[in-house]
């Protein structure tokens, strides 16, 4: 759908929203943005990619293409691959990924994302602050000393890619240690949208919820990601606790599934969990909420207050996708740039799914220099 579709066709936001014809055609989008407006909180990851063999996954009992959590029998593999094997790092973790994509769709100005997140203070802590600022999003770690910085190591061989995260830090966020602290909370105070993956929900619901709080009461944009199966089975408590402040709910067909269990709805179909997802309980009724859940290469569902929406994906040859870990960070964050910038959501999901085609041509959560986005 076009971006100057008649405003009386877009899914308002809110309620208090103004009509798309009022608004002053002539101030480009760049133009109304300002650092700040997009904040994120969540997991933050150095990722270090690099080429192996066969012999280094056989070593660490690594399957060439998954996903698991660190154990001990890992610990020494972080250091080996930086020793060993040529690397690169990129600033990873699921929130900060989608971040660094809003911001690359954005482009200008710089550091319209915020993104808070626990590291250690470290040699990989620096690189992190480093590939950050490379990425222009504004980076307020809340840096410890007890546990170093979280880590995910992607080990690439041929078209696979074995993927082993050591959270450490990212486990240690601390509300009260800098969320709290005025010169932090500023910061989120100046956003106007606020998006935090599931996974934090381990970590720190205390804090997801005094900023998921914040949003509701200044009528402002709050998102969350189911993020992973795991997350709606043995997190529910905390999950169901977040829920009633989401604006718009972001999840993949199989957290989708398993959410929809764990409330007991007796349906496996997607968009019968959308439409039911959509109408839970909301503190701000000013803004019905949105469910969008992405279905791989079939078509995206959105629920709204009105109806139940699909809409198809991009089509990308078989042969050029390189990587499709980070397609549903990508999808969230190209969604974000355009959810700030208060676009209508139809254009939200046309970034989104631009975003999510270009990164799985890519090894890892990487990109151009330049979106190709009109």
């Amino acid at each position: 759908m076009a971006s100057d579709e008649p405003a009386v066709k877009r899914v308002k936001l809110s309620e208090d929203e103004k009509s798309e014809e009022t608004v002053d055609a002539t101030v480009s989008s760049s133009e109304k943005l300002r650092p700040n407006s997009l904040f994120g909180m969540g997991n933050p990851l150095l990722d270090i990619c690099a080429v192996v063999d066969k012999d280094f996954l056989d070593k660490y009992s690594l399957k060439a293409n998954d996903q698991i959590l660190a154990e001990d029998k890992h610990k020494a593999l972080f250091e080996e691959l930086v020793k060993k094997f040529k690397v690169e790092y990129h600033a990873g973790g699921a929130t900060q990924n989608s971040i660094k994509i809003a911001q690359w769709m954005i482009q200008e100005p710089h550091n319209v994302g915020t993104f808070f997140g626990c590291i250690g203070k470290d040699k990989f802590g620096e690189i992190l602050k480093q590939k950050a600022e490379e990425a222009h999003i504004q980076a307020r770690y809340y840096e410890q000393g007890e546990e170093p910085t979280g880590t995910c190591a992607a080990c690439l061989t041929g078209t696979n890619r074995s993927l082993v995260a050591n959270l450490a830090a990212a486990n240690c966020y601390k509300k009260d240690k800098h969320l709290d602290l005025e010169e932090n909370w500023e910061l989120v105070e100046k956003a106007n949208v606020y998006y935090i993956a599931g996974f934090f929900l381990t970590v720190s619901v205390e804090s997801i919820l005094k900023v998921a709080k914040h949003a509701s009461e200044n009528n402002k944009l709050f998102c969350l990601n189911l993020s992973a199966p795991f997350i709606c089975q043995f997190f529910k408590d905390n999950l169901m606790k977040v829920l009633p402040y989401v604006d718009v709910l972001f999840g993949n067909e199989t957290e989708a599934s398993a959410f929809g269990k764990e409330q007991d709805w007796d349906t496996k179909d997607v968009k019968e969990i959308a439409k039911k997802a959509q109408a839970l309980t909301k503190e701000n009724t000013k803004r019905p909420r949105i469910v969008v859940f992405t279905q791989g290469s079939e078509d995206t569902v959105m629920a709204t207050e009105d109806k139940v929406k699909t809409f198809p994906v991009l089509k990308v040859d078989p042969k050029d996708i390189v990587d499709t870990n980070g397609a549903g960070d990508a999808f969230v964050g190209g969604f974000l740039s355009q959810l700030v910038q208060d676009k209508p959501v139809e254009r939200c999901v046309e970034a989104a799914h631009y975003a999510g085609s270009v990164i799985i041509k890519q090894a890892g959560c990487t990109f151009p220099e330049k979106p190709d986005f009109n």
